[in-house]
């Protein structure tokens, strides 16, 4: 059937108007607008500078690497350890472009690609959100856009530095960690440690008071007992690639003056902190996720949520310590629905 030329036109038009109603948006929201390097002087280098930061030991640089364009959300991302560099957050990628969620991936001082410089009274708390504030000027980030992240050690950072510059944020997450080191230990010893079988746990305090954390039983107990069980379950042989670059690339001295030589307790400089009283001074909203078989008290962190004004929590039934790996579609979807709502 040939169509008189009017009637073409007219059908042509229809077909247009439809096909603008399923186009891509590009109204600020779009893919254009995530993938956009204008203004972003890192863009010739994928995202990726060196940040110089000034300390009481001199000047060092940090590695950050941006992901995105989002003038709206901005994540910089505190990794655990201390010490363990950002490798084996690396499940971001797959998550956060998706939602539009611009981030920043960052080595704090003494990891990953960052410098390392051997100078033990650069290994504090204060110095760490020093280090943090200077990083979010350098990146531009403000409270209309700034949103920080921080998973196990980095939680601590995270509540340190809101604690200190709130007014500089937008939006807080606390991602497995307790807001008290000694409620930790006593988790761990009066739950974690009880689920090992008696011989292994009295071996594996002999070793560590013994200074011995490098004889293969330590790591022989610790793996099948305790890290397949509570920081990620899965084989080991199955972890990912940036986990284990993180793991084989630890700033060990660092991690051992902080936290101790294991994840079963903490017995380093961190022991005696505890900011849970502290909560409620932090008014930005706030998201602490929890998991099960975390190596943190879930019931904890779900009362940490209840003590910020503006807190809220998020259980992995399925999780351990890395739950955006063994709990990752609902860690994810609490993660980006958490941040995308503060938009």
């Amino acid at each position: 059937m040939v169509q008189r030329p009017g009637r073409l036109l007219a059908s042509l038009a229809l077909l247009g108007l439809i096909a603008a109603c399923h186009a891509p948006r590009d109204d600020g929201g779009g893919a254009s607008e995530y993938f956009d390097r204008a203004d972003h002087d890192d863009a010739w280098a994928g995202g990726t500078r060196m940040v110089p930061i000034t300390t009481p030991a001199g000047d060092f640089h940090v590695w950050v690497k941006r992901v995105g364009n989002n003038p709206r959300l901005k994540l910089l991302i505190l990794h655990g350890g201390p010490a363990m560099g950002h490798d084996y957050l690396d499940a971001m990628d797959s998550f956060l472009p998706g939602a539009g969620i611009e981030y920043n991936q960052y080595d704090q001082l003494g990891a990953g690609f960052s410098d390392r410089p051997e100078d033990d009274a650069l290994w504090t708390i204060d110095r760490y959100v020093d280090e943090v504030e200077q990083v979010r000027k350098s990146l531009g980030l403000t409270n209309d856009n700034f949103c920080l992240y921080g998973q196990s050690w980095g939680g601590i950072l995270a509540i340190e530095y809101a604690l200190k510059h709130q007014e500089n944020l937008k939006c807080l997450v606390i991602s497995n960690m307790m807001a008290s080191i000694p409620a930790y230990n006593n988790y761990a010893d009066s739950v974690l440690k009880p689920q090992m079988k008696p011989e292994d746990v009295k071996l594996v305090e002999q070793l560590e008071a013994e200074g011995k954390t490098d004889d293969p039983r330590y790591m022989g107990i610790l793996i099948p007992e305790f890290y397949q069980q509570h920081i990620l379950r899965r084989p080991f042989e199955e972890w990912p690639f940036g986990l284990m670059r993180s793991l084989n690339n630890v700033n060990k001295h660092v991690y051992g003056l902080m936290q101790g030589p294991s994840e079963l307790g903490a017995s380093g400089r961190l022991a005696d902190w505890d900011r849970f009283n502290d909560l409620n001074q932090i008014s930005v909203p706030s998201l602490v996720i929890g998991a099960k078989y975390d190596t943190m008290d879930p019931a904890y962190m779900e009362k940490m949520a209840k003590e910020l004004p503006k807190g809220k929590y998020a259980f992995m039934p399925e999780g351990s310590h890395l739950a955006m790996y063994d709990d990752q579609e609902r860690y994810f979807e609490a993660l980006t629905a958490f941040l995308t709502s503060q938009e």
